[in-house]
């Protein structure tokens, strides 16, 4: 078959895309960013889409030319920074749809969300149900896949928050009492899930809940993890809701993800569905594996306990990096003269006016501040700090080289910096 598939460059839309290719079929991604998808996948057909702006049918038809089938896996966790979450969930696919009934390509799956529904209330549980039941309605052959927790050998969103608090040094911070309950799902058994019933036309008209076999509470997943990462057991810190809503909120403000407002909501609600897991197992025709045994196949490596370790880190990193420069920013503009009396006096004799570019320097502090704080291009400002530390680290030893040997190590603290910048970069950049 040729299918159509988007969010290709995600986490269960990259394992999809790997998943259909191997039972040789033919997929065309529509992504946002065709050439990195080519670089992960040489070879495979990618064609430019944005869920962000393709909110009319009319965006779609050119793209289903030739297409037997789609797959929908485009999703946000929240919105902001350029997503729109309302466009990402509801009006882009529901254009898809719409394009389909259109261009007769009858067969669509939507990957949704088990919490999809009106009790989570989130934006992100109101715009999946939009498309899914917007997609119920149309004479197509759709199957929509509602699962729970997914994951596999990556992790993102979610997973990836789970290993970072199973990652914690001698410490496993739980939400509430840990009950939130979860049927997890490996990847695996997803991809096998979706092959199946895009393959098949006894699945057509139904919707489907993709859940593991047992349900692992919040407390269990973070022990299993724990466990997986070969740590020792630590002692568990229940954090009160109230105090976690507070957290969320403060989330929110600096860009929201696994730790804001919606996914705490969506996480009090449950992910374990209403169905018992043998009805779904019962419908597909296989038996998906218990995260016990599929944490067993993958032993974790090196690398898997960096990612659980640095996942705190990376926020906190980029924290200290905003708070350099906003503090180097106001120091330059409060500080008296006298407070840099050697720098200025290399200014002197150089005739150039201290004060002035002292100021100078603080705006171009506050902007790179502001940029950090917006997220805006973490490569070009990852450049432009080392150009800007490096170039306060040349310019001081030149006119003034004594700064070395100050004993509060005026210079010296640049080196730990730049170091810092190549950090944060890296943790930044996920795709």
């Amino acid at each position: 078959m040729r299918i159509l598939l988007t969010g290709a460059n995600g986490f269960i839309g990259g394992q999809l895309l790997a998943g259909l290719m191997a039972r040789g079929h033919e997929v065309v991604a529509a992504v946002r960013n065709p050439a990195a998808l080519r670089s992960r996948f040489p070879g495979v057909s990618a064609l430019a889409a944005d869920f962000n702006r393709d909110t009319a049918a009319s965006d779609w038809r050119p793209r289903l030319a030739g297409i037997d089938a789609v797959i929908n896996c485009a999703g946000v966790l929240h919105g902001g920074r350029g997503q729109d979450i309302e466009a990402i969930h509801a009006k882009a696919p529901m254009a898809l749809f719409d394009a389909c009934v259109a261009t007769g390509v009858r067969r669509v799956v939507q990957i949704s969300a088990i919490s999809a529904d009106t009790e989570a209330g989130t934006i992100y549980s109101l715009t999946k149900k939009r498309a899914d039941d917007h997609l119920r309605a149309l004479p197509l052959d759709w199957i929509v896949l509602r699962p729970s927790l997914v994951y596999g050998e990556g992790s993102y969103g979610g997973t990836s928050t789970l290993r970072g608090l199973a990652g914690l040094p001698g410490i496993s911070p739980l939400v509430g009492d840990g009950s939130a309950a979860f049927r997890p799902i490996h990847i695996d058994d997803l991809v096998e899930t979706v092959v199946r019933v895009v393959e098949s036309d006894r699945f057509a008209r139904q919707t489907l809940e993709p859940v593991g076999p047992e349900v692992v509470t919040l407390r269990g997943l973070i022990g299993k993890y724990r466990a997986w990462l070969g740590l020792a057991p630590a002692p568990v810190l229940s954090i009160p809701m109230p105090v976690m809503r507070v957290a969320a909120r403060l989330a929110d403000l600096a860009g929201g993800g696994p730790l804001g407002t919606a996914s705490l909501r969506q996480l009090e609600v449950g992910n374990a569905g209403n169905e018992p897991a043998t009805t779904f197992a019962d419908k597909i025709g296989f038996a998906p594996r218990r995260m016990d045994d599929m944490l067993a196949r993958r032993p974790a490596q090196t690398q898997d306990l960096w990612h659980a370790r640095l996942y705190f880190l990376r926020p906190l990193v980029r924290t200290i990096l905003i708070l350099l420069w906003l503090g180097s920013a106001l120091a330059g503009v409060l500080a008296p003269v006298a407070s840099y009396a050697v720098v200025d006096a290399a200014f002197s004799s150089l005739g150039l006016p201290s004060r002035p570019l002292a100021l100078a320097f603080s705006g171009v502090d506050l902007l790179i501040a502001g940029a950090l704080l917006a997220r805006w291009r973490p490569r070009w400002m990852a450049a432009i700090q080392f150009i800007v530390v490096a170039g306060y680290t040349i310019l001081l030893t030149v006119l003034a080289p004594g700064l070395w040997l100050e004993p509060f190590g005026a210079l010296l603290k640049n080196l730990p910096i730049l170091a810092l910048i190549a950090v944060w970069v890296v943790l930044e950049e996920e795709r």
